[in-house]
């Protein structure tokens, strides 16, 4: 949401256990001397603080496929094979995204350091995205959208659902059975048109299963898709699934792949809310399992730029907005498919050099800032930060006490 076909095949190494990202968000970069490790590197040849690439490159990979699909969505009326594909993207490509989202939030707790995280990685670049989009709608239309922090504009719902998901990594963390208390509440949204439009909680209770399945996971899980029959066997299953986009196209509306309405808003009887919502869980897991599949393992030219996913994320939009509001969409010539082609590799390109080290310098200062002078310091972090001190002026003393032996 490819290159995985030479992947090795035999000899495969146990991943290990995930990092939790400096901002709790898959994609943005994480110093070495912040990550939390829950538990020992199991790859012998891994040092510590490294990153996988399989996650880096798996969330490249998904991010790429996020800005195709919203660059296909102006021109997917006029074609139905663009609108077949654009189903089948829609159907795991967030799915993906989360779950590897909440694989990296099982060590999350309240600690000090991580809510800091949280706050400057999540709740500030909402806020700064969500007055943003509108003043830049504003600028280019001449429009006067309103600023509202209460209703996720265009992106910015993913950074509320995570920041709520997040904090409530420790209850789920607590429950025996996770995974199907979160399955009822999403089922529960589906029949719940009460629930409204603020912070985007449809979407928040929704995708939660994925999040919650993500905390669940293991690292054994992801080496489980990584056998040479599933990559084989998710080629057939991929052109099945397009097969079926296009044979539903006429014949089924794509918000229910948004999960931002209930069964009821999008005319639908109340039933068909929680049937819909097991049945499209099954196949964004199937599509998700298969998308493992082709992620490479190994370091690739595009690797690096799993640090800056977030980055690509939030900044495409403006990019897909301006061309929308310019009417560059409306040209006939990319409503066939040469037009489409074009459409979708320079979105993919753009969102490539939005996920690069250049932009993420310009842009850290709202996406990653530091913000120490907004928070107290934590009694025990001082604490551990003068001992940390203590040993290092021991350490230095003994080197000047070897180098007086050694000149004696």
């Amino acid at each position: 949401m490819f290159d995985a076909a030479s992947s090795p095949g035999q000899n495969r190494r146990p991943l290990p256990p995930a990092q939790s990202p400096a901002d709790g968000v898959p994609g943005p970069r994480t110093p070495t001397s912040t990550q939390e490790r829950p538990g020992p590197q199991t790859a012998p040849d891994r040092r510590a603080g490294q990153r996988d690439a399989f996650f880096d490159n798996a969330k490249y990979l998904a991010i790429a496929l996020v800005a195709m699909g919203h660059s296909w969505e102006p021109l997917k009326g006029d074609s139905r094979v663009l609108e077949a594909a654009y189903t089948v993207v829609y159907s795991f490509h967030m799915p993906a995204f989360i779950i590897i989202s909440g694989f990296f939030s099982r060590s999350f707790d309240m600690r000090p350091d991580r809510l800091k995280r949280l706050i400057t990685g999540v709740a500030v670049p909402y806020v700064l995205f969500e007055t943003a989009y509108p003043l830049f709608k504003n600028l280019v239309t001449g429009s006067h959208e309103d600023i509202t922090l209460l209703d996720p504009w265009y992106l910015t719902w993913f950074l509320v659902a995570l920041f709520v998901w997040r904090l409530t990594t420790p209850v789920w963390k607590l429950l025996r059975r996770p995974l199907p208390v979160a399955l009822c509440i999403a089922m529960l949204a589906t029949v719940s048109p009460g629930i409204g439009d603020d912070l985007d909680l449809q979407r928040v209770l929704q995708f939660l299963p994925y999040f919650v399945l993500g905390l669940c996971m293991k690292p054994e899980h992801f080496q489980l898709v990584r056998r040479r029959w599933v990559r084989i066997a998710s080629v057939p299953v991929f052109a099945l699934a397009l097969a079926i986009g296009w044979w539903a196209v006429p014949r089924m509306t794509t918000a229910w792949f948004y999960h931002r309405d209930a069964a009821q808003e999008l005319g639908a009887p109340w039933w068909y809310g929680p049937v819909m919502t097991l049945a499209m869980m099954g196949c964004s897991l199937v599509l998700t399992a298969c998308f493992y599949s082709w992620v490479p393992r190994r370091s690739t030219w595009f690797t690096a730029l799993g640090a800056g996913t977030l980055y690509g994320y939030l900044l495409h939009g403006f990019l897909v907005k301006f061309a929308d509001y310019r009417g560059w969409f409306d040209h006939a010539w990319l409503h066939r498919p040469l037009g489409e082609i074009l459409v979708t590799l320079l979105a993919a390109t753009a969102v490539t050099v939005l996920c690069t080290r250049p932009v993420q310098r310009v842009f850290r200062f709202a996406m990653e800032p530091r913000m120490e002078w907004a928070f107290r310091q934590d009694a025990a972090e001082l604490a551990r930060e003068r001992q940390r001190q203590q040993r290092g002026r021991e350490r230095e003393r003994e080197r000047e006490m070897e180098h007086e032996k050694v000149g004696a």
